[in-house]
Formats: C-alpha cells, structure tokens, sequence
C-alpha cells in the first residue's frame, strides 16, 4: 500500500506540468503578421483603429442583405459578423476576437493584407497605379481591397473553389474603352465583375446577398447576362431575373 501511493504521488508532478503546458498553449497570443497585427482581444463596446481593421476582415459575414460598417466601432453587427466568421471557421463562436480568431485571419491574409485567393493585379487590369477613376487612388485601392475580403468570405462558403474575377477597377478612360456606363462602380474600385465556371452566374447571384454586396447584376439585366456584377453602392440594388432575384 505504502508503495502504491508513493507511486501515485511520483505521478501528480507530471499532471500538473502536463495541465500547465496546455493552458499556455491555449491562451497563447495570436503570433505577429507581416501585414497587420492585432495587440488586443477585441469586444463589443470597443472601438479603435484596430476594430476597423477586424471589421475588414469580416466585412463578407454581414448575414443575408446587410453591409458592415467600417467604422471602427465594436457593435452588435460587428460582433454578428465576427460570430459568423468563427462559425465558418469552425472556431468558438462567441463574437470576441482574440487569438484563434486573429490567428486564422493570418493564415487567410498576404503581407499585402490582401486576402490569399485574390490579389491587387486581379481587381486591376487596367491601369495599376490605381489613378484616373471617380475617387483617389488611395480610395480605389481600398475599395478593392474591401471587395476582397468580401469575396473570400463568399468562396469559403462556396466550398473554397475559386471565383473567376472579370474585371475590377476601371479608370476612366479603361470604362469607356469597354462601353461601361458613365456613373459605373467599377470608376470607385468598388464593382468585381464574376464570370461563370466552376460556379454559375445565378449560383453566384445568390450568394452574393450573404456577403455584403448592395449592389447585385446579373443574368437578365440588360448587358448582364456573360457575369455578375457586385459592388458597394450605398443603397441596394439586385436585379437578376433570371435566377430569381
């Protein structure tokens, strides 16, 4: 008996060491990242540079027809969208961002804060340094950026195959080259164009409502029916007859 508590006792050390071993790598910080790196956990109430750059981010899990602002303000949308993104990821879904939440948006993002399935080249083939549109070329290149994230939310949930970019960003001399309208989104970098393959025109259509996007074309709309238009209009506007909406 004497032998067989000292044998349990000789094991209790090595549980303990084992338990604080895992707590550390638990609540262990998310590490830095080459583009951007958040220093807090982040919760509703908060508010600060470092909650716009997470609403960014997250600005694709808005829910069905909604849009997220970007304000830098941690409120109930804000941490609506971030639930969301954690659900999508299969992460603790509690609206705060700390960590695990930080970490997977390191994994999802280049050191150019671009999102790792699209790229600046791709919303731009038409004049690189971003000038000659509606808005600066800061703006546009923002903007752009926004459609990003927005667009890999919408890929995840389309089982992560890719989305095929058209056209993005037009200056405007590029927009009337290609017949575009004289107010077109495209001018503010705000508008993607989506062609078909491996997902139809309407599959993306319909997607795109759960993604932030005001703005929605697509085939039926006049001049529409070879891609899906999606933009950041402030006010809603989808018109695609022909997948129903």
């Amino acid at each position: 008996m004497t032998r067989r508590i000292a044998r349990l006792l000789s094991v209790v050390p090595v549980v303990i060491a084992t338990v604080l071993a895992t707590m550390v790598l638990t609540s262990a910080p998310a590490t830095a990242d080459g583009c951007y790196t958040w220093g807090r956990t982040l919760s509703q109430g908060m508010s600060g540079e470092d909650v716009r750059q997470l609403q960014i981010r997250v600005s694709g899990y808005p829910g069905y027809g909604g849009v997220l602002a970007l304000d830098g303000d941690y409120g109930p949308a804000t941490k609506a969208a971030v639930t969301r993104f954690q659900q999508a990821y299969g992460l603790g879904a509690d609206g705060v961002a700390g960590p695990n939440t930080f970490n997977k948006i390191y994994a999802l993002q280049d050191s150019d804060c671009t999102p790792v399935n699209f790229s600046y080249a791709e919303l731009n083939n038409c004049n690189s340094t971003w000038s000659g549109g509606a808005v600066s070329a800061s703006t546009a290149k923002f903007n752009a950026l926004v459609s990003m994230w927005k667009l890999q939310a919408m890929r995840h949930a389309l089982g992560d195959e890719p989305i095929r970019v058209t056209s993005g960003f037009r200056s405007y001399a590029c927009n009337s080259a290609v017949g575009g309208a004289s107010n077109s989104r495209h001018l503010y970098g705000d508008a993607v164009d989506l062609g078909s393959g491996p997902h139809s025109l309407c599959t993306l259509a319909k997607r795109a409502r759960y993604h932030g996007f005001n703005g929605i074309l697509g085939p039926g709309y006049p001049g529409h029916n070879d891609h899906t238009h999606v933009d950041h209009r402030s006010s809603r506007f989808w018109d695609a007859p022909s997948c129903g909406i």
